[in-house]
């Protein structure tokens, strides 16, 4: 009896051992990539004796701080309801978005603050670029409102830190954009154990920009580089390695309205493609009301002006609890799980403002896929051996437009800056001669959303208006974007946006 026992100890032990080689063997031939061969070629991938070509386990883009995914897809842009203004500058039209991630909130006060923190930091010989970013507080002045506290206070007292940040420009949101992709950036690098955390030694040019990095123009505090398998040495990071963020930036118009309606919310129970409702507003209905049949029914369900005077309700039953701006996660989000994209703020949108949107002026195909107005092609400034110029004085590789002289022999595009690209503008009845017979111009950047001091038909993501991209607004405030590399629907797995490279530990989630 006691044999049979031992007997079948052992045979558990040997079956445990035999696992765990078998695992460690897979483990090894993942790594090495010595069974997975090239369908091209039969030549065997990450392997020194084959060259050493890699090809990743890539497992799908991760979510960058504060993202949500929005899978794309088809729907109607432009205006759902009437046309109370009489502009017809949004007619209805059908459109693609491609997936993308976008904040599930409006960029706060505390996060400008951060980022004004980092600048006044780290570009110390270049103060200009701190106060560059800082908000126009003077956005709240009236001349027949007593608003002077909120000049003080709106911004930089800790009780606003969740509001969303006024006063800043389009300009000053892309610069905004450049400084978070880099410290994203950083961030996965640091916690992937490629680089210390040296935040302390970037001074000037000589700071963590993910472009520079790549070319090879930073190095940082190095902690452990990835494995070169052609070498068996050590390598930085590339492009290739699917390790970095692409870059945060504004959402376009379509992506913004898209992500607005959130039409996903109203698809049939079946699981097809038919929509039951249409929707007005980021909810059902056509009122700003909540509608179920319970304790929350009839209350508003946006930050916005309800008539006239009417900002926020009565003392003891205030509606949306806020005579201006409410924190950036006031009310349920929407569909997609994002908050406030109706009222509270509007928010800047990448593109320029034309107001002649249908596809009657050119071939409608070339615009019904991701359609953007305002495309400027840049491409980096090279030296005599075709590797980027030396880093500018802010630590980012110096880039310049393309040249149009450089584009003959191109059949997708012949210029560079195409911001004015078939808006009218040539046709004898229409003209943008700004400040003569229109305030449109090519600087004019488009805002959506309706804001705490709009009518509830401005909050309507149909609707649309515009302002220099180098003007600021107390109702102005933002949110980024950034675009999904590969499948549209998220990662196979589970949490939908993990990354591990072969033989490598999961990358963290922020």
């Amino acid at each position: 009896m006691l044999a049979i026992k031992i007997r079948k100890m052992l045979n558990r032990t040997f079956n445990l051992l035999l696992l765990v080689c078998v695992i460690l063997f897979a483990a090894s031939c993942n790594r090495s990539g010595s069974e997975e061969r090239s369908s091209a070629t039969g030549w065997k991938y990450n392997d020194p004796e084959y060259g050493g070509f890699e090809k990743l386990a890539y497992e799908g883009q991760i979510n960058g701080p504060n993202l949500v995914l929005v899978e794309g897809g088809t729907f109607t842009m432009g205006l759902a309801q009437e046309d109370v203004t009489f502009e017809w500058n949004n007619i209805p039209r059908r459109v693609t978005v491609s997936s993308f991630y976008m904040d599930e909130t409006e960029v706060s006060n505390i996060d400008w603050k951060e980022y004004l923190y980092w600048t006044k930091r780290v570009y110390k010989t270049y103060p200009q670029v701190w106060m560059d970013a800082l908000p126009d507080t003077l956005v709240w002045r009236e001349e027949l409102s007593y608003n002077e506290p909120l000049i003080q206070t709106y911004f930089r007292h800790p009780s606003y830190d969740d509001y969303p940040v006024v006063g800043v420009s389009w300009d000053q949101v892309q610069e905004f954009c450049k400084w978070r992709s880099d410290r994203a950036n950083e961030m996965l690098l640091i916690e992937r154990g490629i680089l210390n955390n040296n935040t302390l030694e970037q001074i000037d040019s000589e700071n963590f920009n993910s472009e520079a990095y790549l070319a090879g123009q930073y190095e940082g505090s190095v902690r452990k580089n990835m494995e070169n398998i052609a070498t068996g040495g050590e390598r930085p990071v590339k492009f290739e390695d699917g390790i970095m963020l692409p870059n945060y930036r504004l959402p376009t118009e379509a992506e913004w309205e898209y992500a607005a309606l959130a039409l996903q919310g109203n698809l049939s129970a079946t699981g097809d493609e038919n929509i039951t409702d249409r929707r007005f507003f980021p909810w059902d209905g056509n009122t700003a009301r909540y509608q179920i049949n319970n304790k929350t029914q009839g209350r508003i369900l946006a930050n916005f002006k309800r008539g006239a005077g009417d900002y926020m309700g009565m003392a003891g039953n205030l509606n949306d609890k806020a005579s201006t701006t409410a924190p950036v996660r006031t009310f349920l989000p929407n569909d997609f799980g994002l908050f406030n994209m109706a009222g509270n703020v509007s928010e800047w949108c990448e593109d320029v403002y034309r107001p002649l949107t249908s596809t009657t002026l050119s071939d409608p195909e070339n615009h019904d896929l991701n359609p953007l107005r305002g495309n400027q092609f840049s491409e980096l400034i090279l030296d005599e051996e075709g590797k980027p110029v030396e880093k500018d004085s802010l630590g980012r590789l110096q880039r310049k437009l393309v040249e149009d002289d450089t584009l003959g022999l191109r059949e997708n595009y012949r210029k560079a800056d195409v911001r004015n690209y078939l808006d009218g503008d040539n046709e004898e009845n229409i003209k943008y001669g700004y400040a003569d017979y229109t305030l449109i111009n090519d600087k004019s950047r488009v805002y959506k959303g309706g804001s705490w001091a709009d009518r509830l038909f401005w909050l309507s993501p149909g609707t649309r208006r515009y302002k220099d991209q180098d003007k600021s607004s107390r109702t102005i405030g933002f949110r980024c974007a950034m675009i999904r590399v590969g499948g549209s629907s998220g990662n196979e797995d589970t949490g939908g946006n993990t990354f591990r490279e072969a033989g490598a530990k999961k990358q963290p989630r922020y």
